[in-house]
């Protein structure tokens, strides 16, 4: 079965994208532990992130980075928390998440967010890619 990730890349289910080049794509999370938690990607479909073939995963990591970088510059942080998890969709994704507290790594702190929130911040986001 295709993934809700696999979804997203192909346009079929809309997101909140904040970055997106020929092999990966990061976009807002819609159930942020922060506002800011992104999630980076790739749009080939492999459950394990250990699972991608070497280039793929450096690749991935390189691309999560600028990323982070972009977030941190754009959302008032003290670091900028990386986790991958995956048991919650079967497609590798890196968490990008803000962080201030250590709660914010917990998963089971979230923050709500409007939809004009979700667009202006990930607007923010896409201007300071380098």
């Amino acid at each position: 079965m295709v993934s809700i990730f696999t979804q997203i890349i192909e346009g079929k289910i809309p997101c909140y994208k904040v970055a997106e080049d020929e092999h990966f794509i990061a976009f807002l999370d819609i159930n942020p532990n922060a506002k800011g938690h992104t999630l980076c990607v790739p749009k080939v479909e492999v459950d394990k992130i250990f699972d991608l073939d070497e280039e793929t995963y450096i690749k991935l990591m390189k691309f999560s980075r600028k990323v982070a970088i972009a977030l941190e510059k754009t959302v008032a942080c003290k670091r900028v928390g990386v986790a991958v998890v995956g048991l919650e969709v079967p497609h590798v994704h890196v968490h990008l998440i803000p962080l201030n507290e250590m709660k914010e790594m917990t998963f089971s702190h979230k923050v709500a967010m409007s939809s004009e929130e979700f667009i202006a911040l990930a607007t923010a986001i896409q201007k300071n890619m380098a």
